[in-house]
């Protein structure tokens, strides 16, 4: 089968060489060329435009930064792609989004005779390259079932949550979940430590209770070490605990402690650290430093 895919950064660009991997064709674009240049080497066919992806493709994955980012790719300009899709084409959005700008998205490409599906993931940069990827799914469930099989060759798991907008509603709670146990290990690890208790010895034993979230052990060795080189960056967090506090606005909620986690991200990304791991908020309370690139 012949694959668009717009959006080749950490994510995305391992997502469309597992496609290929899987033996599908793949047209793709990306607004800076040279991250496409290793799937082009593999095989895929560079497209100019998004709109030259989709005069190709009866399938078209966005894998992008932010709603803006998508909307321009979708709508914006004579090279928006949503205006080139043949009639009953599926556009598969697996960028982070709200629910709301997914919904929105839904009615665009319905208005258009184009099929959409909301389908963020979970998983950083190894589970993208590895295809251990989890898809929470929003769409109609026959859509879903047609899509299942590359959303396969990607991931590890595909859960179809419900209609549109309902992947992209909870990839919001998982990412919000996951943003305050980063942020509340980090607090918890570094007062252990004005506390007297080692490193390693607040490591071992909160890692291993079950008080600490899963993820939080793969973390380890950056939080030891200081090296944050990026498997989702900061400042990709930080937009997402932004868009959590927009969904909960919308959704008559109260968030608070996601509004102080929110700005613990942004004070971040305001000291220099956007492009590193999201774990490297843990420097903002800790005496660990950033350690920089080629120096150890």
């Amino acid at each position: 089968m012949k694959i668009g895919f717009i959006g080749l950064g950490i994510m995305g660009s391992r997502m469309a060489a597992n496609l290929l991997k899987k033996g599908h064709e793949l047209v793709v674009y990306n607004r800076t060329k040279q991250k496409a240049d290793p799937l082009i080497a593999a095989g895929a066919v560079w497209a100019p435009t998004p709109a030259d992806v989709a005069k190709q493709v009866t399938v078209l994955i966005t894998m992008l930064s932010k709603p803006d980012a998508v909307a321009e790719t979708a709508l914006i300009g004579k090279y928006g792609f949503l205006n080139h899709l043949v009639d009953n084409s599926i556009w598969i959005d697996c960028s982070t989004v709200n629910p709301s700008f997914s919904k929105l998205m839904a009615l665009e490409a319905r208005q258009r005779k184009v099929r959409f599906l909301d389908a963020p993931v979970a998983g950083s940069k190894g589970a993208a390259e590895q295809a251990q990827l989890l898809f929470y799914v929003g769409g109609e469930k026959a859509d879903v079932e047609e899509a299942r099989p590359l959303l396969e060759a990607m991931g590890k798991a595909v859960i179809h949550i419900g209609g549109h907008g309902m992947g992209t509603s909870m990839k919001m709670v998982n990412n919000l979940v996951m943003a305050q146990a980063m942020v509340a290990f980090s607090e918890a690890a570094t007062l252990g430590e004005a506390l007297g208790i080692s490193k390693d010895m607040l490591f071992n034993t909160l890692l291993s209770s079950p008080v600490a979230a899963p993820f939080l052990s793969l973390k380890r060795g950056k939080l030891e070490s200081g090296d944050f080189e990026a498997e989702f960056p900061l400042r990709w967090m930080h937009k997402d605990t932004q868009l959590v506090a927009e969904t909960a606005y919308e959704a008559g909620v109260a968030v608070p402690a996601a509004s102080a986690v929110k700005e613990m991200y942004a004070l971040a990304v305001r000291k220099g650290l956007g492009d590193e791991d999201f774990s490297a908020v843990y420097t903002l309370l800790s005496e660990k430093k950033v350690r920089e690139r080629g120096n150890g």
